[in-house]
């Protein structure tokens, strides 16, 4: 492994392997290493056994689960636009071929201890229980100015600069209750919190378009699309593609450590004794303990269901919003 390279890349998570996918085929020497003995790093698709391993040791998964290979449970879940940025990277590095693509059943959200379908256009706002008369009819001119809105052509801003006006002040223009308001900053334009009302418009208005264009890409119940196989399928097709060009995979590396000069720059990184040499190295923070701080935390739980969620249509897949103000919370939960 004494070898020089121009990056060395540590850690298989998706971001790490989309870069090295596409710095190999900028011709770039690159070796990609993981102290891992699979693809995905944080955000890997485990069958039973390897979730099983992984939360509980050396315990085996219960005989009435079935099959440890028919399942594929995503660490990190993460549901993909249909029209959204990461899908045209994967088109336009033509890293489809190694994929297959399921379109997500629904989208819901949960509203006064029941779920509902979540409207996204005009149309649908109209018959949603979510809202009352009236309320539908706000929500529908709401709808309506953003499904129009050019960011190019002011006859459609209707005097409003939505660089600068901010959301609260463009939805109250509308009327629109607490309740709407909830459901189109959390369950369409997919904010975590409420900080975005105080933030300029124009960036919800641009989740709403994306949400609505996703929809309409497939015609399905959501706008959402996802690796038929688990999202760990995505990191291994950016691997494929980087070794297509040369590019240099070496799993189960372990103790990987990150070599610095006198001056603090990179030179390599060492694992097992051996030393491959860089002056650029990219790694997911676990590989630089001592070098990033901790901002925030995420709490996620997995729970193996035998049934469909109810007021889902029975759905295979589907996402969930529980935004915070119906839980009392200070953000959201989401269920995927």
């Amino acid at each position: 492994m004494d070898e020089e390279y121009d990056v060395i890349v540590l850690g298989t998570g998706l971001k790490e392997c989309i870069l090295s996918g596409l710095l190999s085929v900028d011709g770039l020497k690159v070796l990609h290493m993981d102290r891992n003995d699979y693809y995905g790093g944080e955000c890997a698709s485990l069958n039973l056994v390897q979730l099983w391993k992984r939360f509980r040791g050396d315990d085996k998964p219960p005989a009435h689960l079935g099959s440890s290979r028919d399942y594929n449970v995503d660490m990190v879940p993460k549901f993909m636009m249909a029209n959204g940025t990461l899908v045209r990277v994967l088109i336009h590095t033509d890293v489809t071929k190694y994929l297959y693509f399921k379109a997500v059943d629904g989208s819901f959200v949960y509203n006064k201890g029941k779920v509902h379908k979540v409207p996204a256009t005009d149309m649908e706002a109209l018959k949603s229980p979510l809202m009352g008369l009236f309320e539908k009819r706000r929500a529908r001119k709401f709808f309506i100015y953003v499904q129009d809105y050019n960011e190019t052509d002011p006859k459609t801003h209707e005097g409003m600069d939505l660089r600068r006006v901010t959301t609260r002040d463009l939805i109250a223009k509308y009327g629109l209750d607490d309740n709407t308001v909830d459901f189109i900053g959390h369950a369409l334009a997919l904010h975590r919190d409420d900080r975005y009302l105080e933030e300029p418009a124009l960036e919800t208005v641009k989740r709403m378009k994306l949400y609505a264009e996703s929809l309409a890409r497939f015609q399905g119940g959501s706008p959402y699309i996802y690796p038929l196989y688990g999202l760990g399928e995505l990191p291994q097709a950016f691997a494929r593609l980087s070794a297509v060009y040369g590019g240099t995979y070496m799993l189960n590396k372990p103790e990987c450590k990150v070599e610095f000069n006198d001056e603090g720059k990179v030179i390599g990184v060492t694992s097992e004794g051996e030393t491959a040499r860089c002056t650029k190295v990219v790694c997911d923070p676990s590989y630089l303990p001592n070098k990033v701080r901790k901002v925030g935390k995420v709490a996620r739980a997995i729970a193996i269901m035998s049934h469909p969620i109810p007021n889902t249509n029975d759905s295979h897949s589907v996402q969930v919003i529980l935004p915070q103000k119906q839980l009392g919370r200070r953000s959201d939960i989401g269920r995927d």
